[in-house]
């Protein structure tokens, strides 16, 4: 039996400015990663999106967007606000957060995109897939 790809899934939403909105964008983010059968550690991107979400609330102005769009092997998570100051990361420890240097760590890329009303705060998590196993033939 042939088994079937998952095809790239995207959730595109407004979320409103409270701080249930974080369970509420870890829930839509585990939607992406079911729907699109992503390979990689699921946990690691649901931490992302935690304090991305967190940090718009936090740090933002007005209800924050989340953009998820995944395939088995990519995630990009998009997270904005109209806020027109941008982000800046802070030495990482339990009086300044963890955000940032959290998502830059487990992050292949990421990055801020300022626009007209706002910017848009942004990165990619890649699958570290195994090497394919070749078995050697029975003779």
């Amino acid at each position: 039996m042939a088994s079937k790809e998952a095809k790239p899934y995207l959730v595109d939403t407004r979320l409103p400015a409270e701080m249930g909105s974080i369970t509420v964008a870890r829930g839509l983010a585990r939607r992406v990663l079911d729907e699109c059968d992503y390979r990689g550690r699921h946990e690691d991107v649901l931490l992302v999106v935690s304090e991305l979400v967190t940090n718009a609330l936090v740090h933002g102005d007005g209800s924050p967007a989340l953009r998820l769009e995944g395939t088995m092997t990519h995630i990009r998570i998009e997270v904005s606000d109209s806020g027109p100051a941008l982000p800046e990361p802070r030495e990482p420890g339990p009086a300044s957060g963890w955000g940032l240097h959290v998502v830059r760590l487990l992050s292949t890329g990421w990055g801020i995109s300022p626009g007209e009303r706002g910017k848009v705060v942004w990165c990619e998590l890649a699958a570290r897939l195994a090497p394919l196993q070749v078995r050697p033939s029975e003779a």
